[in-house]
């Protein structure tokens, strides 16, 4: 794996938007394929955004109509703002890519940087991303004075907890204890090189989750390393923690192309049957 260069491209009131970031992706990504400059990870923050991938469905945007952006990555819809940092990283890797490689060594960089900050962190099988595991079911407080057995979430599938109080709020998961994202992970793979990456929740208003469903995840919800922490917690403190364990993961993987199966030969053709 070649050397890993960072490029912080803006934070705070210097914030990049969305599209002008997308297209410094492009710009990048062209550039690695024809290997005039390293693997490279931009990191910054953007102002408030949603931003959807391919697969999102039509009921997990805001209800109220507030604009989205529809992006080439994978995944479904998110949100991106102030406290919230994020991290494109472009590489080229063995083709055919194994994505799923790759997603994992984000999600490992990430789990790192989460426990140099004293937060436990973990995967869930299915799910991609860094998540705090909640307390087992039977351990978790009733919701609006019901018991765990009338949850509708449990029972109805379209459940929408945006039209049903802030008790089932995605950013009140916390509160909840139940399994709750810290960081989401939505990639692009072109001609061999990656696009798109990571966004952590350092210290964001986590409300700005509530008016969609996030990663079209209806059982779960958001969470930060400040609420994890109980403390406040800034961008710049855990920029460096971030930078180190991705320059370790994704410098000393060991990188190979995805296993594809050879094609299975045909059976051979039947001898015609005696006149």
């Amino acid at each position: 794996m070649s050397e890993l260069r960072f490029v912080r491209l803006g934070f705070g009131e210097d914030s990049v938007e969305y599209q002008e970031a997308w297209q410094k992706q492009r710009d990048v990504h062209a550039a690695r394929f024809e290997d005039t400059v390293p693997d490279t990870c931009l990191l910054l923050e953007h102002p408030p955004v949603y931003t959807a991938g391919r697969r999102t469905a039509e009921n997990e945007r805001p209800l109220d109509g507030t604009p989205v952006i529809d992006v080439d990555r994978g995944g479904k819809i998110t949100w991106h703002g102030p406290g919230q940092l994020v991290g494109y990283p472009i590489q080229k890797l063995p083709r055919p890519v194994d994505v799923v490689a790759h997603v994992r060594r984000l999600e490992d960089a990430l789990i790192r940087t989460a426990a140099e900050f004293g937060v436990e962190t973990s995967r869930v099988e299915g799910r991609s991303g860094v998540w705090v595991l909640g307390d087992p079911v039977e351990e978790r407080a009733a919701l609006g004075g019901l018991s765990l057995d009338f949850d509708p979430r449990l029972q109805d599938e379209e459940f929408d907890p945006r039209m049903n109080g802030p008790e089932y709020a995605p950013s009140n998961a916390g509160q909840r204890r139940e399994d709750r994202k810290l960081a989401a992970i939505g990639i692009r793979v072109a001609k061999g090189v990656t696009m798109h990456g990571f966004a952590l929740n350092v210290n964001p208003d986590n409300t700005w989750f509530d008016r969609i469903v996030p990663c079209g995840i209806r059982d779960a919800g958001v969470t930060s390393l400040a609420y994890e922490l109980g403390r406040d917690l800034t961008i710049a403190e855990v920029l460096p923690v971030v930078e180190k364990h991705l320059k370790d993961v994704l410098e000393n993987a060991a990188l190979a192309p995805r296993d594809v199966a050879p094609p299975k030969a045909a059976a051979p053709a039947a001898a015609p049957a005696p006149a």
